[in-house]
């Protein structure tokens, strides 16, 4: 509920400063309005997100998602420049995120490495494979086809958001309606138990992780083809905090267990639409991320359960004796 309130008291708060912050038209046949233009530029953030969350639900973290951005962006981009077909360009892409995301998994479930430090690993190395792939330079792109990823229409709706609706249902098919959900949740609890039970635990963690490299490389390719340039230093940068703290805010707990692929939906749409609330409102350049941070720490206090406690509950007094009662002491 919580998460869910706060997007609409920010939806509400860009009314004050721009009246037809609701309205929606149509322009050559393609929506445009605020409303639409954060759903389009949240698409990227959603989707990482909902690859974090399962990853979080196991009882892990990924900090590597921002460099598979990159690398995903920058291949795709390099064969294009190439004259490689674009289907061609965006299976290699994908492939190798998903090669790079069974590493991850492999690292942690297999090895025993933790989680922060496997995925610190191809943080690093990772963004240095997409300046390698780029060899350090912006690579531009003049396609078309592989402009629609991140920039085309279908229906009037952008083909973004087509696509996170497409994989959003897709993993709440596979995780709500089979047993794969309860099965990651298992394992977030408790990994141990969840083997001796008969679960495989590692396959199942190694599968998160591919899953979550698998939805960072179709963001970057939808960052990379919404400006038809790859750029292997700034693409997807710091992303992972953010789909993070969407995670956080939506109400899947870092410990590992249940997790909420609707909260981390209006996570990630809260922080899209904070951005844009900054813009709106007219923050300082020199002040948008300390007012970004405070508004998020509030966020997450008004959902803590425990701060709603101690702050809004009411103290009611506790009931004395009646005047009429005495003390009895007796002595020995």
């Amino acid at each position: 509920m919580w998460p869910a309130v706060v997007l609409v008291l920010l939806l509400a708060l860009n009314v004050f400063f721009t009246p037809s912050f609701f309205s929606i038209e149509v322009k050559d046949g393609h929506l445009y309005g605020s409303l639409i233009d954060i759903l389009r530029f949240g698409a990227p953030l959603i989707l990482v997100s909902l690859g974090m969350t399962l990853v979080i639900a196991t009882g892990g973290i990924d900090l590597s998602v921002g460099s598979v951005v990159a690398i995903s962006g920058a291949l795709a981009c390099l064969q294009i420049s190439q004259d490689q077909g674009v289907f061609a360009a965006v299976a290699l892409a994908l492939g190798l995120c998903l090669v790079l995301g069974a590493w991850n998994g492999f690292l942690v479930a297999g090895v025993g490495i933790q989680p922060i430090i496997a995925t610190l690993i191809l943080m690093v190395a990772g963004r240095g494979l997409a300046q390698l792939i780029t060899d350090g330079q912006i690579i531009t792109v003049n396609s078309p086809a592989y402009k629609v990823i991140g920039g085309g229409y279908w229906l009037a709706v952008p083909v973004g958001i087509l696509i996170v609706i497409g994989v959003l249902a897709i993993t709440a098919f596979l995780t709500r309606r089979l047993a794969l959900g309860m099965l990651i949740e298992s394992v977030g609890v408790n990994a141990e138990a969840a083997r001796l039970a008969g679960i495989r635990a590692r396959g199942i963690i190694i599968m998160a992780y591919a899953f979550a490299a698998l939805c960072a490389g179709v963001a970057g390719l939808m960052i990379s083809s919404n400006v038809s340039s790859a750029d292997g230093n700034n693409a997807g940068l710091w992303i992972e905090l953010d789909a993070i703290l969407a995670v956080v805010i939506g109400g899947t707990s870092l410990a590992g267990g249940r997790f909420s692929l609707g909260g981390t939906v209006l996570g990630a749409l809260i922080i899209q639409t904070l951005t844009t609330t900054i813009y709106s409102i007219g923050v300082p350049p020199e002040t948008t991320l300390l007012f970004k941070a405070l508004v998020v720490t509030a966020v997450c206090l008004i959902q803590s359960p425990t701060f709603r406690e101690k702050v809004f509950r009411r103290r009611t007094a506790k009931p004395g004796p009646a005047p009429e009662e005495k003390v009895r002491v007796t002595t020995a």
